[in-house]
């Protein structure tokens, strides 16, 4: 993942923001849609666009395009500060393998523990019926 060739294939759109923000609001368009297109991406491997495009499939439009969202200030730097940054966590959270799962074996102390109350459950469900005579 090259940040520097990811960065300069966003691409930005300004748009009228809903929200707090007075008469203001109707005159200056602070949100900001950030866009990126996966598939024609050079900043990525083959490898991490598969893998994003596996682990960003709900995010992700048919055309394979990253659309982000951002108007939690009234000024459009900032929101568009925040979309990168967001943009890039997202990447980064993606891209992250899982480690691999350890098998570890059950000790012999949790397996006794395990019969031993069984037993005592078993004990207590025989002493409710009613005696055979």
């Amino acid at each position: 993942m090259n940040k520097t060739i990811l960065h300069n294939e966003l691409q930005f759109k300004a748009v009228r923001s809903s929200g707090a923000g007075g008469q203001n609001v109707n005159k200056v368009s602070t949100k900001i849609v950030l866009t990126f297109d996966l598939e024609k991406s050079e900043g990525l491997t083959d490898e991490e666009k598969e893998l994003l495009q596996q682990k960003l499939a709900t995010k992700l439009s048919q055309e394979s395009i990253l659309i982000l969202n951002c108007d939690e200030t009234r000024s459009q730097l900032k929101n568009k500060e925040i979309a990168i940054k967001r943009f890039f966590d997202i990447l980064t959270e993606s891209l992250k393998k899982p480690k691999p799962r350890k098998k570890t074996k059950v000790p012999k102390s949790v397996k006794e523990k395990r019969l031993k109350d069984k037993k005592k459950s078993s004990e207590v469900k025989t002493n409710r019926k009613k005696p055979k005579l």
